[in-house]
C-alpha cells in the first residue's frame, strides 16, 4: 500500500497490509453483526449538512481524530492538534487518539457505526476508496467549494488520488514516495559526485563500485519494498497498474515483463546478493555496505539519527524506462459518517480539515513533501531534501481509488514480483500467474462493494 510505512516503519507497513486482506476478507467493513452496509440506518454520508467556510460560530464541539502515526512522525502531528487547539480554545476542542495504522483501520468501521469512532481521520490514499465505498466517509465536494481549493493548489496526482466515483472524499495532507539514497562514499569510489539519473548511468555505476570491491553494491528485495520498485518501473516503462473500470489487471504486460526483467537482472548480474532478507536491504546501506538503495523518504530522519556515520545523499529515482515515474502514496484527512449525525461536529470537522491542511509547515520536519504547493515554497519547508523530489510533479503515480485493492496487491502483485526476483519462474511467468489471481479478486471486490 500500497501506502507509506506507518510511522516511518516498513514493519508496521507490512502489518498494515496483513490487515487489509483480513479486513476485506472477513466483511469487517459491514455494520457489526448485521451485514448492513454503513451508513444504511435511514439516512446516508451524503446527507451531511453542508459547509459554508469560514469561522466556526456554533457551540463549542470536541472532535474525535483519529490517526496511525505512532512513530518518529507522531511528535509533529501532536504539535499540530496542540497548536490548533490552542487557537480555537472554547469553540473546538479536538482530542487527538493515535493508533497503529493495522489496528486503525480494522476498528473504525466498527467504532463509527457505534458512535464510538472517530469524526475526522487521516488514511492513505488507499484506503480512501474502500471505506467510501462502504459509506464510512461523507464526501467533501462542499469544503472544496467553499473554501476555493482546486487542483492547482496542490500536486494534481494527490489531488486526484481523493476522488471515488465522482466524488471527493479526501483532502490531502502530504505526499511520500520512493527515492534513490546512495553512499556519497562510494560515490566517490565510482568517480561520481551525484546518484546517476538514468539507466546506463546507474548500471555503469554500479559495476564501477563492483570493480572497486564493492561485492554487492545494490541489494535487491524480494519483500518490501520490491513491489513499490516495480510499480515505479511498471509506470516508467508506460504500463498501468489497472484498467478504468477496475475490472482486470494490467501489470502483466510488456512493461511490467520489462520493469520486472531489470530488477532480476540486479541479481543475476552481481549487484545484488541472491536472496536478500527482509528489511537486509535497508540495514545494508545503513551501515554502510551498499552504494544505492531504493527507499521511502520516509526513511529521512531515521538516517539522521541513527546513521550519524553515514554519508548519503537522496535523489529522484533514476529513469530505468522510458520516463520518470516513482511509486507515491498520501496521508488524506477525511470526515466520518459518525459526525454526520451532528451538523456543528460536520462544520467543526471541515473546518479542521482546512487548517490542518494550510498549516502542514510542521508536517514537513516528519519527512513528508507538503500536498500544498503554497506550503512547499515557504523557505523552511522548500530547503527540505524532499521537497526538491516535487520539482517535477508529474513523476507521482498513485495506486487507483479501487475498493480493496490492496488485498489485490497483497494477494497477487506482490507474490509475483517475489516469485520473479527469487529467481523462482520467469518474470513474464510470474506476472501471469498474479495477473490470474488478481482478476479473481477485482472480480469479487466490484461484487463485494456494488452499491
Amino acid at each position: 500500500m500500497p501506502g507509506t510505512p506507518p510511522s516511518g516503519t516498513a514493519v508496521r507497513r507490512r502489518a498494515l497490509l496483513k490487515a487489509a486482506g483480513a479486513l476485506a476478507g472477513t466483511g469487517m467493513l459491514t455494520a457489526c453483526g448485521s451485514g448492513t452496509e454503513l451508513g444504511a440506518d435511514g439516512g446516508t454520508p451524503d446527507d451531511a449538512p453542508s459547509f459554508s467556510g469560514g469561522e466556526y460560530d456554533g457551540p463549542k464541539v470536541t472532535l474525535q481524530y483519529w490517526n496511525g502515526f505512532t512513530g518518529g512522525d507522531g511528535p509533529h502531528m501532536r504539535a499540530m492538534v496542540e497548536a490548533f487547539n490552542k487557537e480555537y480554545a472554547g469553540r473546538i476542542e479536538v482530542r487527538n487518539t493515535t493508533r497503529r495504522w493495522e489496528d486503525l483501520y480494522p476498528a473504525m468501521p466498527t467504532a463509527i457505526t457505534a458512535g464510538k469512532g472517530p469524526d475526522v481521520a487521516v488514511v492513505h490514499n488507499d484506503w480512501v476508496a474502500t471505506f467510501a465505498a462502504r459509506r464510512t466517509l461523507v464526501p467533501l465536494d462542499d469544503v472544496v467549494s467553499a473554501l476555493g481549493m482546486k487542483e492547482s493548489d496542490f500536486i494534481p496526482a494527490v489531488w486526484q488520488a481523493g476522488v471515488y466515483r465522482g466524488k471527493r472524499y479526501s483532502v490531502p495532507l502530504d505526499v511520500h514516495c520512493l527515492a534513490d539514497y546512495a553512499n556519497t562514499r562510494h560515490l566517490a569510489r565510482a568517480g561520481l559526485e551525484e546518484p546517476p539519473a538514468d539507466r546506463s548511468g546507474y548500471e555503469d555505476a554500479l559495476a564501477e563500485l563492483r570493480g572497486a570491491g564493492i561485492k554487492h553494491p545494490f541489494w535487491m528485495p524480494n519483500k518490501w519494498p520490491a513491489h513499490l520498485m516495480f510499480m515505479s518501473l511498471l509506470w516508467q516503462f508506460g504500463g498501468e497498474l489497472y484498467s478504468e473500470d477496475g475490472a482486470r489487471a494490467l501489470w502483466g504486460s510488456d512493461a511490467g515483463a520489462e520493469a520486472l526483467s531489470w530488477m532480476r537482472e540486479q541479481v543475476t548480474r552481481g549487484h545484488s546478493p541472491a536472496q536478500v532478507a527482509l528489511d537486509a536491504q535497508y540495514n545494508a546501506f545503513k551501515n554502510g555496505r551498499v552504494g544505492f538503495t531504493w527507499d521511502g523518504i520516509w526513511q529521512i530522519n531515521d538516517l539522521r539519527s541513527n546513521a550519524k556515520d553515514l554519508d548519503w545523499r537522496m535523489a529522484p529515482l533514476p529513469v530505468i524506462g522510458e520516463r520518470a515515474a516513482v511509486w507515491s502514496a498520501s496521508h488524506n484527512f477525511v470526515l466520518t459518517s459518525q459526525a454526520a449525525k451532528d451538523e456543528n461536529k460536520v462544520q467543526a470537522a471541515k473546518y479542521f480539515v482546512d487548517y490542518m491542511s494550510k498549516q502542514s509547515t510542521e508536517w514537513a520536519k516528519a519527512g513528508m513533501i507538503p500536498a500544498r504547493n503554497s506550503v512547499r515554497e515557504q523557505a523552511e519547508v522548500a530547503g527540505l531534501p524532499q521537497t526538491a523530489l516535487a520539482e517535477e510533479m508529474g513523476v507521482f503515480h498513485f495506486t487507483p481509488a479501487l475498493p480493496g485493492v490492496g488485498d489485490v496487491q497483497s494477494k497477487a502483485l506482490e507474490l509475483a514480483v517475489q516469485k520473479a526476483v527469487l529467481g523462482r519462474a520467469e518474470p513474464a511467468e510470474a506476472l501471469a500467474e498474479g495477473v490470474r489471481t488478481a482478476d479473481k479478486l477485482l472480480a469479487e471486490n466490484q461484487q463485494k462493494y456494488a452499491k
